[in-house]
């Protein structure tokens, strides 16, 4: 009996789509791992500018103009949150963040936690406005401090010594409302160098906490301007308290 081998005859173009299958699973395949390498370096990339925000220095968006020339709409300032780390205080004149929970505003539960989140990441990339109970100002009273406005020459005096505030605004006043304030130690006196347009600690005299920030609810010291790049500069220190003396040394309150 005649046996015959048989042959089954393949369609030659099947080899061309398994060829370009293969190729494409093989380059699916190879590019994977480095997908996998972007997301991580991205996703580590991520983190540390987050723990970085956190503990050393965090970017900060200024939403208004309270604290104009010194700050301008749209700055993104750094915040230097080791300058009061290691037993430095806030000192008169510098600009800082703080957290105005209990002293400027109450606390209000967020509705949405899921996107509290989102919103706390993007603010402490500097992508997004800060919460509603951060707050950038300067300080013109620290603990002990009597400050009162105004001196007969229209000027902020701080235990006795009269201030020559060349950061304000052009044109605008020390301050339309009077006020003459002794602040409680472990506080802070603070306003907005663009007076007319700030709600500062003048604005809360009757609030609970008459106004005053606890020292432990300061950020950090607005040390940078780093955006846009055309403002890209220190935040400038100012003289304008080297001649007030220490509280206790200057003029005490009326009786």
């Amino acid at each position: 009996m005649d046996t015959e081998a048989q042959h089954t005859e393949r369609d030659p173009s099947s080899d061309t789509e398994d060829g370009s299958r293969s190729a494409r699973v093989s380059e699916d395949s190879a590019a994977t791992p480095g997908r996998r390498r972007t997301a991580l370096v991205a996703g580590a990339c991520v983190a540390f500018l987050l723990l970085l925000s956190h503990f050393v220095m965090q970017p900060f968006l200024i939403p208004s103009r309270s604290m104009e020339p010194t700050l301008q709409v749209g700055d993104r300032i750094l915040v230097n949150k080791l300058a009061y780390r290691f037993g430095s205080e806030p000192d008169r004149g510098d600009v800082v963040v703080f957290d105005g929970t209990g002293s400027f505003v109450r606390e209000q539960p967020r509705d949405n936690p899921v996107t509290g989140l989102l919103h706390d990441g993007a603010a402490a990339l500097g992508l997004a406005e800060p919460d509603e109970t951060d707050f950038v100002k300067r300080v013109v009273g620290i603990g002990g401090d009597r400050v009162v406005c105004c001196d007969e020459d229209g000027r902020l005096t701080v235990n006795g010594v009269s201030v020559e505030e060349w950061y304000l605004m052009p044109g605008d006043q020390p301050s339309s409302v009077p006020f003459d304030i002794v602040v409680p130690q472990d506080k802070l006196w603070v306003m907005g160098d663009h007076r007319s347009q700030s709600s500062d600690s003048r604005d809360h005299l009757g609030s609970p906490g008459g106004g005053m920030v606890p020292v432990d609810k300061v950020v950090g010291r607005a040390d940078w301007i780093a955006w846009p790049f055309g403002r890209w500069s220190t935040v400038r220190e100012t003289p304008a308290f080297d001649a007030v003396p220490a509280a206790g040394h200057g003029a005490g309150p009326h009786g």
